[in-house]
């Protein structure tokens, strides 16, 4: 199962707190539905098996990033050292597919993430049944 998130990668930011109880910030509201979107227009299946997840993250390349450092930044020679975490990333994610392509983020119990730069922002996911 194979699926792209156009645009910049995001991560889930902390929830917050307040006196009439605990929300996720809409930025992450917003991202999870288009995980969700992309999921269910590219692909629409659902497991209740264990499943590997691979995470790919794009970032564009700044606009003011010299001319002698786009080729360097798109062969892998200097790397995304930015925010978010790859940990957010794959924590958004995660829980944006929960009942969507698996009953719940526990069955995924391998993962694989990397962020590079590319001349398309996207974020690229593929989920795969683990025989066990």
């Amino acid at each position: 199962m194979k699926f792209t998130i156009p645009g910049e990668p995001t991560g889930k930011a902390r929830p917050r707190v307040t006196k009439w109880g605990t929300y996720n910030t809409e930025k992450t509201v917003l991202y999870e539905n288009l995980v969700k979107l992309c999921y269910q227009e590219q692909r629409n299946t659902y497991t209740e098996k264990p499943v590997f997840m691979s995470i790919h993250a794009f970032y564009g390349i700044p606009k003011s990033t010299p001319k002698k450092n786009i080729n360097l930044m798109l062969s892998g020679e200097i790397k995304p050292c930015k925010k978010p975490d790859i940990d957010n990333i794959a924590k958004i994610i995660a829980d944006a597919l929960n009942g969507i392509a698996y009953k719940d983020d526990t069955q995924i119990i391998e993962m694989n993430i990397k962020k590079s730069y590319g001349e398309t922002p996207r974020v690229e996911v593929e989920i795969t049944g683990l025989l066990v």
